[in-house]
This record gives structure tokens, sequence and C-alpha cells, in this order.
């Protein structure tokens, strides 16, 4: 399904989606697939196209994944909000936003697929030079990705509470990723949304 949403439409209405992910509806892997072909357009840094995609199906893992970013979800949830001046709308929408986000950590493993992209190389401890090229040859790429998804009447929400701690270690240990040689960059539900 194709909305026919013009590039100036898909770029406005592009959000994170939490609440109005449909988790009873399938998602075909073939669409996700698609919206990843449009990604891989994307530009890189050197054309390295270092990225690597990891889609999780298997509702065991989901779980797993959902339970490591639970527990950094409530370590993350207890800390201070950010501070916005009097007036700044920013700050009045904070209670939406942590609400919204409490709901995605209760209903994680419920999305019918999970993404997690990464890049090639540990980014920890690089010169800001290295590390803003590695990222913005991977940020670019999940961007493109959740635009085609809206246009297809989908959407996801950019995550990386799962990084947090060991979260990253855990998250690699259980999917294969090599922990040493690949830095994931977030976490991602995909499903179609409700009210598109």
């Amino acid at each position: 399904m194709h909305l026919n949403l013009s590039a100036d439409e898909v770029l406005k209405t592009t959000r994170s989606v939490r609440k109005r992910l449909d988790f009873e509806k399938p998602v075909e892997r073939e669409i996700v697939e698609e919206c990843l072909e449009i990604a891989l357009q994307a530009p890189t840094g050197s054309n390295s196209q270092g990225w690597h995609w990891i889609i999780v199906e298997d509702a065991a893992k989901k779980k797993a994944l959902a339970d490591i970013y639970r527990k950094n979800w409530d370590m993350y949830a207890s800390m201070p909000g950010r501070q916005y001046g009097s007036g700044d709308t920013r700050g009045e929408r904070m209670d939406l936003v942590r609400d919204s986000a409490g709901y995605l950590a209760d209903n994680f493993e419920k999305a019918p697929l999970l993404m997690i992209p990464c890049i090639d190389g540990r980014l920890d401890n690089l010169p800001s030079f290295a590390s803003a090229g590695a990222w913005g040859s991977l940020l670019p790429a999940v961007w493109s990705f959740m635009l085609a998804l809206r246009e297809r009447g989908m959407g996801s929400a950019w995550t990386t509470i799962h990084l947090m701690n060991e979260g990253e270690k855990e998250a690699a240990d259980l999917l294969g990723i090599p922990y040493d040689k690949v830095t994931q960059g977030g976490l991602f539900p995909i499903a179609y949304t409700i009210g598109t």
C-alpha cells in the first residue's frame, strides 16, 4: 500500500510512532526489504556503505531485546528530564512524550518486526571527524528507511535506550553481531500505523 504522498508531505509528517503502531497487523518482509533498498540510496562517507541491517522476526529474540530495552528504560525514566524555559512548547509536551515512550517500552516485543541498523567499526573512542563520518554514513540511510515506511503506511520510532550500559553488548550477543567490530545505531519497532 502506497499513500502517494509528495516528498514534502512525507518529510512533514514522518514522526516517531509509538502508541499508533498496529501490533496485530502482520508486516510483509518484502515491503521492509523494499524500504531498505530505498535506504541504501543514501550517501555514505567515501561511499563506504559500511552499514548492516538486522531484521528481527523471532518472537523469543524480540522479547529478549524488549527486556534489554525495558531494563534500560526503567533506569532512564527515573532520571531527571530535560528542562525547558517558561513558554517553550517542548517542555509542555514532555509528559506526553514520556508517556508515549513508556507505552512503547511496555509493548516493544509486540511489534511485528524490529530492526537494528549497524555501522562497521567501534565508534566509542574515535576522533570526532571519524565518528561524525561514520554516523553521517548511517543516519541518513536510517531516516530514508523511516520515510519509506511512512509512504507505505508504516511507522517506527527511533530509539537508542537499549544501547545504555551493557545493553548493546547483550543485544550483540543475542543476535550474533560482532560487538568488537560493529556499532549499533538504534532499535526500531516496525509496524503498520493506526490512523494513517
